[in-house]
């Protein structure tokens, strides 16, 4: 065999763990992300090898990975557990969120065309029919396209980005109150689109604050018991 068939061969040999890795690493971490691995759950290296077929090097890598971004706590002498999360990080997360989401909406009022409304209304829909059958992964699927298309409408390209970097980590805190907020979140969603439709950018900046408020408020209550800023 040839030299360059050779260097062909190695260079696939390592390029191969690549893609496993990224695989094991987005699985758990959809697996945090809507809860079904709770916070505080002990991660055990051996029982998630054998729920995603896999061997014990890349869940080792991804759970390494998932504590360098604060998903996960890794504790000498007691292994790695999801993050739980205070209520200090929730704050600042969905204050955050709120500055995104509330520039992003003034803007769509300005920029956004018909076709841009449309999709949203489709959206709202989809969301109201997963509230009625209680599926809050659904809902909270359809809630987080609902904000990405909106950002998207806002024709800044950047905000849209940064909104999409957020999006896991608010996926994380609506879906412990996704059934709370239920319906009425919709009802929300819908008089946003209803501002933006109108070009009213200041109504829509504000509706979408008041929205944010209300689900930060809503997850202190249900998670945390009580607001530390009522």
């Amino acid at each position: 065999m040839s030299h360059q068939a050779l260097q062909a061969l190695a260079a696939g040999r390592v390029q191969r763990p690549a893609p496993l890795r990224d695989a094991v690493y987005d699985a758990i971490l959809d697996l945090i992300t809507t809860r079904r691995l709770p916070p505080g759950q002990h991660l055990v290296e051996t029982e998630l090898a054998a729920h995603l077929g896999v061997s014990r090097q890349p869940v080792r890598e991804a759970l390494q990975r998932l504590s360098n971004e604060s998903w996960v706590d890794l504790r000498p002498g007691y292994g790695a557990f999801v993050h739980t999360p205070t209520e200090s990080e929730a704050d600042q997360l969905l204050a955050v969120r709120a500055l995104l989401e509330a520039e992003a909406a003034r803007l769509a009022a300005r920029n956004a065309v018909p076709e841009e409304i449309t999709p949203l209304r489709e959206l709202i829909a989809v969301g109201r029919s997963a509230v009625a059958s209680d599926d809050v992964e659904a809902v909270v699927a359809a809630n987080a396209d609902f904000h990405r298309a909106l950002a998207e409408a806002s024709g800044n390209g950047v905000l849209a980005e940064l909104a999409a970097q957020v999006d896991r980590r608010v996926r994380w805190y609506y879906t412990p109150v996704a059934r709370t907020r239920g319906g009425s979140s919709w009802d929300e969603h819908d008089r946003l689109v209803d501002a933006v439709a109108a070009g009213d950018a200041d109504a829509a900046a504000d509706l979408m604050r008041e929205h944010t408020e209300r689900t930060r408020r809503t997850y202190h209550e249900r998670v945390g018991g009580t607001d530390p800023l009522r």
